[in-house]
């Protein structure tokens, strides 16, 4: 795992081919007990790792919804109970009786406490159509996902970390994939993985929310699959859970997913800012130790992918 203050100079030169300005140090990691976050846990350090869990296979061309998982077996099975989790799933069907996006932010239970989830569920309102942002413990009271998920995992704790500011967009990448295509022309062949939190602090970005029905049809092209989904330009600010993995190394990976929650009642799956000149990014990240790659699906395709 490279130093925290290297990645943030590879870090920081990749910015700045694709952003007007752009800063990456080393700093303490904010209380995310705090504002703008409000997570269970203070920070993203100690033992930090990522699992990537079940994958797109099982969503298209057509739905498995045996595919269910609970964020407390995979802390077990990554060998961090009680570990706290952020990242980018599906929701439950079998829960929820529907499809939608899982923002997972949980605190998984361990020995002495029982679990506390922060998670936010974001689907399309059968009202008007628009988004409906929802923190999951409202209604629910498992720690459930399906289909898949990218995860990053840690003791949740405080510490050193990287902060990464970036502000007008001049390149055509979104914030998250020059943060990967950085790491992977500086790392090559060696895979890194990092994770963590970033804020959309001003401006909008191109979000999208699966539809609550699974599709009937096969999707078999990224094509049918941008048709299936429905597509929103959200306001900032959005709070955003990546997870990064340079390349992959053969294990059918993911290699980024990233989903966002507001308290304004906007949140899904993030593509790409919309308001390049205005757009501003601050991020919090921590280079993964540990790789975990869980169910992988044994038929597998590079369709919705990104």
């Amino acid at each position: 795992v490279p130093s925290l203050e290297e990645l943030a100079g590879v870090l920081q030169k990749g910015l700045k081919e694709n952003f007007a300005d752009a800063q990456v140090s080393v700093v303490d990691c904010p209380d995310l007990t705090q504002e703008p976050f409000n997570f269970p846990a203070k920070g993203i350090c100690g033992k930090p790792r990522i699992a990537d869990v079940g994958g797109v296979p099982y969503l298209i061309p057509l739905v498995r919804k045996e595919k269910v998982y609970d964020l407390n077996t995979v802390a077990k099975d990554i060998e961090l109970p009680g570990a706290f989790i952020l990242g980018a799933g599906a929701v439950s069907s079998k829960v929820l009786g529907i499809n939608a996006e899982l923002i997972p932010i949980v605190q998984t239970k361990s020995e002495k406490k029982p679990a506390v989830n922060g998670s936010y569920v974001a689907q399309i309102n059968p009202a008007d159509k628009g988004c409906l942002l929802e923190k999951y413990s409202s209604k629910y009271t498992d720690c459930e996902f399906g289909l898949l998920a990218n995860l990053y995992a840690s003791e949740g704790q405080p510490g050193k970390v990287i902060e990464v500011k970036a502000n007008g967009r001049t390149g055509e990448l979104n914030f998250v994939s020059c943060l990967r295509q950085t790491l992977e022309k500086h790392y090559g062949e060696k895979p890194v993985g990092m994770g963590g939190t970033f804020i959309i602090q001003k401006g909008k970005a191109k979000i999208h929310i699966m539809p609550p029905e699974f599709s009937a049809c096969p999707l078999n092209t990224d094509e049918d699959v941008n048709n299936w989904l429905k597509f929103f330009e959200m306001k900032a600010p959005l709070i955003c859970q990546p997870v990064i993995v340079s390349r992959d190394p053969g294990f059918d990976l993911r290699v980024e997913h990233t989903h966002c929650f507001s308290h304004h009642g906007e949140g899904g799956h993030y593509h790409q800012d919309t308001s390049p000149d205005s757009v501003r990014y601050l991020g919090y990240f921590q280079p993964a130790e540990l790789l975990f790659r869980i169910d992988r699906p044994q038929e597998t395709h590079l369709v919705g992918r990104d």
